[in-house]
């Protein structure tokens, strides 16, 4: 990338740094999976899926929240790629996905929130 003038110089070597960015693109994606942080219950249904595969009756169960609410979410977890999903006869099984992106996810959710993995 060519390197840009500045308007004004603070004497730090942003200029380096420039070079360096990634493309507009790739914060896009950033950003869309950090859109799924925007709310707690989505975290938490997420946090789950990182350590079973399990369906929308007994996620719901778990959170304590409605079918329909639990399936919106897992629809946008599915989006972003963070979450998978597989049908076992009559039910579909989801769990997160096997990407970097999933796993540093997760774990970024664990260390905010100060807790540990079960079985670790």
């Amino acid at each position: 990338m060519a390197q840009k003038p500045l308007p004004h110089d603070h004497g730090q070597p942003i200029e380096q740094e420039f070079e360096h960015m990634p493309k507009e693109e790739e914060f896009q994606l950033v950003a869309d999976i950090f859109k799924q942080l925007c709310d707690p219950s989505r975290i938490r249904i997420f946090w789950l899926l990182c350590h079973c595969e399990e369906c929308v009756i007994n996620l719901s169960s778990l959170v304590g929240m409605t079918s329909p609410a639990v399936s919106h979410h897992l629809r946008q977890l599915k989006s972003s790629g963070l979450i998978l999903s597989r049908r076992g006869g009559k039910e579909v099984y989801y769990r997160a996905a096997d990407t970097e992106q999933a796993q540093l996810l997760h774990h970024m959710i664990e260390d905010l929130v100060e807790i540990a993995c079960p079985g670790q």
